[in-house]
């Protein structure tokens, strides 16, 4: 597991990166060695921001966040949301026989009582319809004009599909393929 560590309005000293390598790498047990784990810790006055995304090899993309009043509490919250998703991913995994090689499941319990969510993805609506150039800002106006959180549109600066959304700090954001 390869950490890669970074501060947005703080330094990040040698005690809060040593408890931040020592929490996450219990998750070193269910990931591929070559797995890169990005953890961005942010501050903003009183609140402590803590985002981590896990990229495998192969799998899905595994992301938390967390936001405190206490940097360790959000350390150790954004650590309890990784290890839930895990669980959840291998329960899914499992009960379709896939077996997934992006993570390890030897180390992950057979009953963890946080987890009784149902493990079946269902998807309850489809929906086809013509991906239309535009620009960035076109699209973020489609979007607010039909009320949902999300657009997707084809960009007509680079005629790739793209996804604008809403984000939490009310804001948007830009999903560009790579």
């Amino acid at each position: 597991m390869q950490l890669i560590l970074s501060g947005k309005q703080i330094r990040l000293t040698e005690g809060i990166k040593g408890y931040i390598d020592e929490k996450l790498s219990r998750l070193e047990k269910y990931l591929n060695p070559d797995s890169e784990v990005k953890v961005t810790v942010s501050a903003r006055k009183d609140r402590q921001k803590v985002e981590v995304t896990i990229i495998p090899i192969s799998g899905p993309i595994i992301r938390a966040e967390e936001v405190q009043d206490d940097l360790y509490t959000a350390i150790d919250m954004v650590y309890d949301k990784l290890n839930r998703q895990i669980v959840r991913y291998k329960d899914r995994v499992k009960d379709r026989s896939q077996g997934g090689k992006s993570i390890r499941f030897e180390g992950i319990e057979q009953d963890n009582e946080e987890v009784n969510e149902e493990t079946d993805i269902v998807i309850e609506r489809r929906k086809k319809f013509n991906v239309k150039p535009m620009s960035e800002e076109e699209a973020i106006l489609q979007m607010e004009l039909i009320g949902h959180g999300f657009y997707m549109f084809r960009n007509q600066d680079t005629d790739e599909i793209n996804l604008v959304y809403k984000r939490r700090s009310g804001g948007y954001g830009l999903i560009e393929q790579e």
